[in-house]
């Protein structure tokens, strides 16, 4: 039986470029006008025009420090969790630590984590196993995306799916809270590996060699084969995920899925009996956020009330690799 840990979301923040509607897109780029809401189901997301990811995450972490009535030096670590970045190096989490007041002053470890689509996940699940009230009693995860500069105008489907935002959440070791951690966990099946990619860029396809070419530089997926390894695997994950847990997915309070796409999201309903109202949804208001999906629908659910202390919620998703991951918590 798993032993749950006494970890808390303290705070959360958030930082939104500006809105660009389905209509705006659809009429720049040549696409039947309600395409993207018929297709991506998306009707609004957001887009990056001068900010980086370092200045999302910055003003999004800075948030949550505030509603936390936190400083800097208030946090033991920083995670940057996230798929995107501003340079391949220095690392993202120093960058955004960089933008952040006292940045240069606060002398913290700044780390990335990144497991694409499933980096806060996956972050979440590695603060709460550190964090231990000595060393780690305060830890900062950061999920900064902008999707928009790697996607191919050609693509609709791609195109019209994704948005960008930053998210952070400040998680704490709490005796005194009811708030609990219960369990993390990731299984990756890799014959989905290669169904995203971006192939140009990195040490296989390196610029010195593949001058820019938008097809291969640009975000590839294979929906129809994402899909059909979804509706195969989710089972497979969500039974070893609750095994050695005394609930089950029917017992958990909200269900805050990875915002992958229209079809994606109807995936808990069909496969599962659960209501509706249960499973969290921004996709048509954000697009797919890549990791900052999950926080921002987290975050959004917390701040119109539908998530209150003392619910259990399952963070849930896919990533390409192809994985699954999820974080069991009572807020």
């Amino acid at each position: 039986m798993i032993t749950s840990k006494p970890i808390k979301i303290v705070s959360t923040g958030k930082y939104l470029p500006a809105i660009v509607s389905s209509i705006e897109l659809e009429k720049k780029h040549g696409i039947p006008l309600g395409w993207s809401s018929e297709h991506s189901g998306v009707t609004t997301r957001h887009i990056a025009t001068t900010e980086s990811n370092g200045y999302m995450g910055a003003r999004a972490a800075e948030q949550s420090l505030d509603h936390a009535k936190m400083i800097l030096a208030d946090i033991d670590m920083i995670i940057s969790a996230s798929g995107t970045f501003d340079y391949p190096i220095p690392n993202q989490a120093s960058i955004i630590k960089s933008e952040m007041k006292d940045g240069y002053t606060c002398h913290i470890p700044a780390i990335d984590i990144n497991s694409t689509c499933l980096s806060f996940i996956t972050a979440f699940e590695y603060a709460a196993n550190i964090l231990n009230g000595k060393q780690y009693k305060n830890v900062l995860i950061i999920s900064s995306e902008i999707a928009s500069k790697g996607l191919n105008p050609d693509n609709w489907e791609t195109l019209t799916l994704f948005g960008d935002g930053a998210a952070a959440v400040i998680v704490s070791y709490d005796e005194t809270s009811e708030s609990t951690y219960f369990k993390g966990g990731q299984q990756t099946y890799s014959e989905g590996v290669y169904h995203t990619i971006i192939e140009g860029g990195g040490n296989q396809n390196p610029i010195k060699e593949h001058a820019y070419h938008q097809e291969l530089h640009s975000f590839k997926m294979n929906g129809k084969h994402l899909l059909k390894m979804a509706i195969q695997k989710i089972p497979v994950f969500i039974d070893w995920f609750f095994k050695d847990l005394d609930i089950n997915i029917y017992s958990v309070d909200v269900i805050v899925p990875h915002q992958a796409s229209k079809l994606g999201l109807s995936i808990f309903n069909k496969l599962y009996d659960i209501e509706d109202k249960k499973v969290k949804k921004t996709l048509a208001s954000y697009g797919n956020c890549i990791a900052a999906s999950i926080p921002l629908t987290l975050i959004n659910a917390i701040e119109s009330g539908e998530i209150s202390r003392g619910d259990q919620c399952l963070l849930v998703g896919t990533s390409a690799g192809f994985s699954i991951g999820g974080v069991l918590l009572k807020y």
